[in-house]
């Protein structure tokens, strides 16, 4: 019997699928191991607003928080990354700014250190976009009034601020006789009505008002007018500059006059170092309780990163950046519901305080005298 020739095996369907799927493997594994590499060392972006370009302190605060974190490992590897971007020029930029930070940045979360009404702008944004943002400067209570449950405020608000120095100056002292000098910047006015607030309802008599611009920077002209044998105290509800300046005047005028003033007073971007350490001793400031030791290890470390000693911006900046990398190394990957709900959890130990928040974002605990 002949054969027609050589007899080659023929593949079955079973063969033609397992080589078929062996060649679809080659290609697909290689394409997974790239894409788990590349997902691995992305980074975890996170955006910071901040007031000016050439303010330096919130940036480097946060800057400190992040170097620390990556340090450690980041989150599971991945690099936490800042991704900065100023806020001055023409009314609106902020929010502008911000949603560049939420949709083409694609930022994780959002800290803001800069004043009240750009922290409203940003607070919007975030809302619309359902992205967290934690509010590291402003002072203004409105912001978490509203029940927006994607802003958080870890200063002491405007309200904190003013039972503080109700208490110090009422219960404690015992004054009856104030003065408050105000400006009419936004942070200003929001301190003035805060403190009018508590004063009306504790059913005391309201303090005697000076408005700055009223005398046209004549500080001269201002103490003339407020000098009064039975005045008790004298409140500085203004910017920096003019805080710096109305309380440098009146150590002069009245060394021994008690005087007080806000949180914002004690920005170091608007300050010269002199001014800085000379208004922080001139004024009674309220704030939140301190951790002495942590307050320290902060202060040796930022100088040495940044050469130069901290103030109030650039610590609220370093732990509300911290907050944020607690909570999203909580949750591990970009989901923004879970990482609101981990700031609601979250009881953090910094240089500012133990920080927790209530149902409303606000943090909580009394403000003291220091």
């Amino acid at each position: 019997m002949k054969f027609p020739g050589k007899f080659t095996p023929q593949p079955s369907r079973g063969d033609f699928l397992l080589k078929s799927l062996n060649h679809l493997c080659l290609i697909i594994v290689p394409i997974l191991f790239a894409a788990s590499t590349t997902s691995f060392s992305q980074p975890v972006k996170i955006g910071l607003l901040i007031q000016d370009s050439s303010y330096t302190s919130a940036r480097q605060g946060a800057e400190l928080a992040v170097r620390k974190a990556n340090a450690k490992g980041g989150m599971n590897g991945r690099p936490f990354r800042i991704v900065a971007r100023s806020m001055e020029g023409p009314w609106g930029t902020g929010s502008k700014q911000a949603v560049d930070l939420i949709f083409n940045e694609k930022v994780w979360a959002l800290l803001g250190s800069h004043d009240g009404r750009n922290a409203h702008l940003v607070e919007q944004a975030a809302t619309k976009s359902i992205v967290v943002f934690i509010s590291a400067w402003s002072a203004d209570p409105t912001l978490t009034q509203a029940f927006v449950p994607w802003c958080f405020n870890c200063v002491p608000n405007d309200d904190q601020q003013a039972a503080a120095l109700f208490d110090d100056i009422y219960e404690k002292r015992k004054f009856s006789k104030i003065a408050v000098i105000y400006d009419d910047e936004y942070d200003s006015m929001q301190s003035l009505k805060a403190f009018l607030k508590i004063v009306k309802q504790k059913g005391k008599a309201a303090p005697d008002q000076f408005q700055y611009e009223k005398y046209n920077n004549d500080i001269e002209r201002l103490l003339n007018h407020i000098d009064k044998p039975e005045l008790n105290c004298i409140i500085i509800f203004c910017i920096p500059v003019n805080s710096s300046s109305i309380s440098s005047r009146l150590r002069e005028f009245k060394p021994d006059m008690p005087l007080y003033g806000s949180l914002s007073a004690l920005n170091e971007d608007h300050l010269t170092i002199n001014q800085l350490q000379y208004l922080g001793k001139s004024l009674n400031i309220p704030s939140a309780g301190w951790s002495e030791s942590l307050s320290s290890e902060f202060s040796r470390e930022y100088e040495k990163a940044f050469g130069k000693p901290p103030g109030m911006v650039a610590a609220y900046s370093y732990d509300g950046m911290n907050i944020l990398i607690n909570a999203i190394r909580k949750t591990g990957a970009p989901d923004r519901e879970k990482i609101q709900e981990a700031l609601r959890e979250i009881e953090y130990y910094g240089v500012t305080g133990i920080i927790r928040f209530d149902d409303m974002g606000k943090r909580e605990g009394k403000a003291f005298i220091f």
